[in-house]
């Protein structure tokens, strides 16, 4: 693999700009807790290993050269996404930190179904995200020596992405957790919900465009 460290800053970059990953990420850890923050980045790491092995089947050049499938996975992406920010937008609960902490100490069904429910929708949100695709065949192929294993070049660049991923959403759950204590106030959150519910929608109208 040649030029290993500009591919690192490259998928640094694009995972540190904030996305619907991010927003999904946040929305779940303030109202959910931590759990279901980390939960929601064990959902995005799952994702970006269903198309390392997607990527490494050779159908992730079939699904950019095919219009038809490229376009479902881009269309149902933007209307998950769409589907997800309406939801938080109209949301007439407002987490409370008291609630959150009682539920981090005391394991129920409420708690992990929403810990559930975060995996699953940070699940969906990268499979259903056609920008996923892109990564694999337009940025990491220059990064691959033909002359070598390129299925193994592959899982090592997949496997950097992943991880930086991983290491960055998990110090945003923290920071955002850590911060929630300035952000319990009711007319806040519900500003936040409501802001949270218009970007994700801009992301879903914009991946739709």
């Amino acid at each position: 693999m040649d030029n290993l460290l500009t591919y690192i800053s490259i998928v640094a970059m694009m995972i540190i700009i904030p996305g619907a990953d991010t927003m999904l990420l946040v929305k779940n850890t303030l109202s959910y807790g931590p759990k279901a923050g980390r939960y929601t980045v064990l959902g995005m790491a799952m994702g970006l290993s269903f198309w390392t092995l997607i990527a490494i089947l050779g159908l992730s050049v079939v699904i950019a050269k095919s219009v038809i499938l490229f376009s479902t996975i881009k269309y149902l992406g933007a209307a998950y996404l769409i589907y997800l920010g309406i939801k938080s937008f109209f949301a007439k609960s407002v987490f409370s930190l008291k609630e959150i902490q009682a539920q981090a100490n005391t394991p129920t069904n409420y708690s992990n179904r929403h810990n559930k429910d975060s995996f699953i929708q940070a699940l969906l949100n990268n499979i259903l995200n056609p920008k996923t695709v892109l990564v694999y065949i337009t940025i990491m192929p220059q990064f691959i020596n033909l002359n070598e294993n390129v299925n193994q070049q592959l899982i090592v660049l997949a496997f950097i992405l992943t991880l930086l991923a991983v290491l960055w959403c998990l110090f945003l759950v923290f920071t955002v957790d850590y911060a929630k204590k300035w952000l319990n106030n009711s007319k806040f959150q519900k500003v936040f919900q409501k802001s949270t519910g218009l970007i994700l929608i801009g992301f879903g109208i914009k991946t739709g465009i």
